[in-house]
């Protein structure tokens, strides 16, 4: 595929783009059919059984292009090289990604309420063969577990999305003693190739590259519930003879809430490896277009 320039973005200034923080990346065993939602169609899916990889990035960014020195937090539901979903809680950083980077964002509130459970080590051989290769693993401890409830937010309306359950010291900032960098693993420095686009707001196929330097540990998976769905209400249930235009919003809002169901089944699939990466400094770089919006028309999930 030609790859062509993109143009000059904007909001955040010139590229590259730099983030300072901390995040946990998970990584799910997804079914296929699920991840087939969201890929497009010139992507080739990796899967074995029925089952594919995907998962979430769970951040929270002390230095970003939005605010200096201001904390922002972002989640991304992912396959690999792909992101399905994204939210942020920055109207700015929600524009950016869109506009810019070609990313599905959405803005959301990260609320956030320290937990105590019951502390519980174990040994066993997983832990014995990260620690081998120099990466340390670390289970629940009574003053680092974070409960984290995501609310998507649109307009004056508000959708709980999730609750994640975070034990780990990056996320949680509790345990200033376990920033040492004895616990906090080794420094490692990779470059992540990445696909976007294909939105509403950005239809071209873009790919981008994210240089990231952090210490990484292995740890716990993060736990993830979600609560029930309330029931329509008696206004939605009772409506008469809608007007053509009453019934493409509530096609458009099914389209949103079909896509926003299969994030969610995305967070909620069986967890196979979590790493926390501490001191982490990302940079990324200006997408350049794969594949011209004149080749594809836009379409919802």
């Amino acid at each position: 595929m030609e790859v062509k320039e993109a143009k000059p973005p904007s909001g955040y200034g010139k590229p590259p783009w730099e983030f300072k923080g901390s995040a946990l990346y998970q990584l799910h065993l997804v079914k296929s059919e699920t991840a087939r939602a969201f890929i497009p169609k010139e992507f080739k899916l990796v899967e074995a059984f029925g089952y594919t990889l995907g998962g979430f990035f769970l951040a929270s960014y002390d230095d970003s292009p939005a605010a200096r020195g201001d904390c922002r937090n972002s989640m991304e539901s992912t396959y690999i090289l792909w992101a399905a979903r994204v939210l942020v809680n920055s109207d700015e950083a929600c524009a950016h990604g869109r506009k810019d980077v070609g990313l599905p964002s959405q803005v959301a509130r990260f609320s956030k309420q320290r937990i105590t459970p019951i502390a519980r080590q174990s040994e066993n051989n997983s832990n014995r063969f990260f620690r081998m290769i120099g990466v340390s693993t670390v289970l629940s401890h009574p003053k680092n577990c974070l409960d984290i409830q995501v609310t998507e937010i649109n307009g004056t309306s508000a959708t709980d999305i999730c609750t994640i359950n975070v034990g780990t010291a990056a996320l949680a900032k509790a345990v200033p003693e376990l920033n040492s960098n004895k616990l906090i693993g080794p420094v490692i420095k990779m470059s992540l190739p990445s696909f976007s686009g294909r939105t509403e707001y950005n239809p071209h196929l873009l790919k981008y590259s994210c240089q990231i330097e952090c210490r990484i540990r292995a740890v716990r998976p993060a736990k993830v519930s979600v609560s029930s769905v309330a029931p329509k209400s008696a206004t939605e249930q009772s409506l008469e003879t809608p007007s053509s235009k009453f019934v493409d919003s509530i096609i458009s809002r099914d389209l949103v809430q079909n896509e926003r169901n299969l994030s969610i089944s995305v967070l909620l699939s069986k967890p196979i490896l979590a790493l926390e990466f501490n001191c982490l400094k990302m940079q990324v770089e200006a997408p350049a277009i794969v594949c011209p919006c004149s080749e594809y028309t836009f379409r919802a999930v």
